[in-house]
């Protein structure tokens, strides 16, 4: 096997020629063999970091804070990741420490090494490229991740729901079944008074749909994203104007209504939507 070298604050590391990773990722492989599973295995997520990375990339060159020639690559790169090539890549388990930030430094390398590639550049070719002053630019893994996390489950919600909706279904169709079968309702692990097999099958049904209407209540507010609040939620290191354009860009490319959340210190620190 070939390799490459990528140096960072540690030192050096060897990485394979032919990855999209770079250091920082080959980093977490070594330092988080905890799930041996990738963030791979949920495409939706993968494709909605890339989507971020291509908002965020909009609003930077909008602002004229990122050059057309360095912003067009990434743009190609990140609709070539949303088209489902690359995902391979994404190597970083699931499992890890720094709050997502190896999944971040994950997107970022492949994204920064696909689109070098596309200008006839060298993998790790940072100068030209960078995986985080360019990719990165104007963002955190405290804003990037969670939104993607949003993005990523909204896309799967309303498979979700049908899934549910067709659980609860099967039990009220056994519960139908079972009128007259004759059991005994339990209470503290013991039995307690006569019930009907069908009514209890049939209150499995209600929990499910009852389930529905807490998850409808709770979707509401994944659409309501920290994108631009950095790492604390006060947008440092990021322009005035640029929550706004990320946040109507990824609501575009994602088709989704999403809207900045207004209280982004509150939103970058709390969970209570998951």
């Amino acid at each position: 096997m070939k390799y490459r070298i990528e140096s960072d604050f540690l030192g050096e590391m060897k990485i394979p020629s032919e990855a999209y990773y770079g250091i920082h990722t080959q980093r977490a492989i070594d330092n988080f063999p905890i799930a041996e599973v990738a963030i791979s295995v949920y495409p939706n997520i993968v494709i909605a970091y890339a989507m971020v990375k291509l908002a965020c990339a909009r609003a930077n060159h909008q602002l004229g804070l990122l050059d057309s020639g360095i912003y067009q690559p990434i743009v190609s790169a990140c609709e070539r990741i949303i088209n489902g090539e690359f995902h391979d890549q994404f190597v970083v388990e699931i499992i890890q420490g720094g709050a997502g930030t190896s999944t971040n430094m994950n997107a970022n390398e492949v994204i920064a090494n696909v689109a070098l590639e596309i200008i006839g550049k060298e993998k790790g070719d940072y100068d030209s490229i960078s995986p985080l002053d360019h990719v990165n630019m104007s963002q955190s893994t405290n804003d990037t991740y969670p939104t993607a996390l949003l993005v990523g489950f909204l896309k799967e919600y309303d498979p979700l729901l049908e899934a549910i909706k067709s659980l609860s279904d099967a039990f009220y169709a056994k519960g139908n079944e079972f009128t007259d079968v004759i059991k005994m309702g339990r209470t503290q692990l013991q039995d307690a008074v006569p019930m009907t097999l069908g009514q209890e099958f049939c209150a499995f049904g209600d929990t499910l749909l009852l389930d529905i209407d807490r998850l409808n209540e709770m979707s509401e507010l994944f659409l309501e994203i920290n994108l631009g609040a950095t790492a604390i939620g006060t947008g440092v290191n990021s322009h005035p104007d640029y929550p706004k354009l990320a946040v109507e860009a990824l609501a575009e490319l994602s088709g989704l209504p999403l809207v900045v959340d207004p209280h982004t210190i509150e939103a970058t620190s709390d969970t209570s939507a998951f």
